[in-house]
């Protein structure tokens, strides 16, 4: 069994989900780029390549959130007023969407692993508009955290 992080190992994790984030992004748009172009394989390649980021996302998050922030507790933000609103509607947001787009990511691969493409294409809509938001929501989530996060 692998061993919690130290407070020190824990530090990074932050910047690596959010790296992991932005590259699922990343992988999300090309891979659109690539079925509009009509290039199944690639498409399929990227879209593979993106849920494999997004399970790295989501085992580093776990990781990190069970067991270093147990230790050194959670980063809270210090922004008030609109800004802190701001944060706080993201915030839920991203997480209530991450939530449901689980099991869609899940349904949306698996479709096209049955190759019913008329199913995959009418849930690959909404599960990659949900998918994107939740990535690109998790990169300005740790930029609002740890690097715009005013001092109190």
């Amino acid at each position: 069994m692998t061993e919690l992080p130290t407070p020190e190992q824990a530090s990074v994790l932050p910047l690596v989900n959010a790296c992991l984030n932005g590259t699922a992004a990343a992988l999300l748009v090309w891979g659109l780029w690539a079925i509009k172009r009509g290039q199944r394989e690639l498409h399929g390649h990227l879209m593979k390549a993106a849920f494999l980021v997004s399970t790295a996302f989501l085992i580093s998050y776990l990781w990190y959130h069970f067991g270093a922030q147990a230790e050194l507790g959670p980063t809270k933000f210090h922004g008030t007023g609109l800004s802190k609103v701001l944060y706080l509607v993201m915030l839920a947001t991203h997480v209530l969407l991450a939530i449901v787009n689980l099991p869609m990511v899940l349904r949306t691969l698996w479709l096209a692993h049955k190759e019913r493409w008329d199913a995959h294409r009418r849930l690959a809509k909404p599960t990659f508009a949900i998918w994107l938001y939740v990535s690109v929501t998790g990169v300005l989530v740790y930029l609002c955290l740890y690097q715009w996060n005013p001092v109190p």
